[in-house]
């Protein structure tokens, strides 16, 4: 079954992105208006990021995101032959502040949240920096899709390690110059164990994991985003949150990280994740101080 699935999205692939579009134009009139998949969540969510707005304004964000979901559906199904040149041509970044720090040795951890196209960005990473790039990731439950992303993210010599398993997937490389990209607003599993901090304006949980890791080992940390100047092509952008993680604690790293996102969404609204339930836990007093 994985062939023939393979097969089909391969054939697809080979379709110029012009013509991909007009597909996803099509499927995001059934997805938007029809299926309106997850619609109650992306909605809620505009309105706790931003109330000031009217809702017409908030429907306009909800149109543009959705329209980049499925855009990302089948830019992926682009990387299946896309080549390396071709996608780097589509994606560009300051990647000279991530080379810069190769020479001093350090290992560096970046950390960004959930914004298209992040599989673009990994695959094009992969080939424009010199470290071996780490990346942690949950799996999918499907057999068939688990196997067909892995291929693809780890195409160009990237490693990616299983959020169910970090730790040990993580052990053969703590000893190497890496680049750990992490999706830093991941929900955490338990809000008891969760650093939590004021995000647009209500007290949201966050994993600890990001901040500790870079403390404990010593990387330098650098914050990322990814925007879209048109279809079809991106930016990412990178910024130096930290050389030294060692001087700040975890709290203020993961604050920082907080406001650098908050900012960006604000920013780039319609380039963020908004199906995902990031507000579905409410502070209680047994899960800690919020960060001030």
């Amino acid at each position: 079954m994985y062939y023939i699935v393979y097969g089909f999205l391969w054939l697809l692939s080979l379709l110029p992105l012009r013509i991909l579009y007009l597909f996803s134009d099509a499927v995001y009139g059934l997805v938007y208006y029809i299926i309106k998949y997850r619609q109650d969540v992306v909605m809620i969510n505009l309105l706790i990021a931003f109330p000031e707005k009217t809702e017409k304004e908030r429907i306009a964000i909800a149109k543009k995101f959705y329209h980049n979901l499925i855009d990302t559906f089948f830019e992926t199904i682009k990387m299946i032959s896309a080549s390396n040149k071709f996608l780097g041509k589509r994606l560009v970044a300051n990647w000279e502040l991530l080379n810069n720090i190769k020479p001093t040795g350090k290992s560096v951890q970046l950390h960004l949240g959930h914004n298209f196209n992040w599989e673009w960005g990994n695959v094009v990473l992969s080939d424009k920096t010199a470290y071996k790039l780490l990346a942690v990731y949950m799996p999918f439950a499907n057999k068939i899709f688990e196997r067909l992303f892995y291929e693809l993210r780890t195409r160009n010599g990237a490693i990616f390690l299983r959020a169910t398993s970090m730790k040990e997937d993580f052990m053969p490389y703590r000893n190497i110059q890496y680049l750990l990209g992490l999706i830093a607003d991941q929900n955490p599993g338990h809000p008891n164990s969760a650093w939590w901090v004021n995000f647009f304006g209500r007290p949201t949980p966050f994993l600890k994991g990001p901040a500790k890791g870079a403390i404990v080992n010593e990387t330098v940390v650098v914050f990322a985003f990814i925007h879209k100047p048109k279809r079809g092509y991106y930016e990412a952008v990178f910024s130096l949150a930290t050389e030294d993680p060692a001087l700040i604690s975890e709290q203020e790293l993961t604050k920082k990280f907080v406001v650098y996102l908050e900012d960006v969404i604000r920013q780039y609204p319609e380039m963020w994740l908004w199906s995902h339930r990031r507000w579905k836990w409410e502070w209680k007093t047994e899960y800690g101080a919020i960060i001030p």
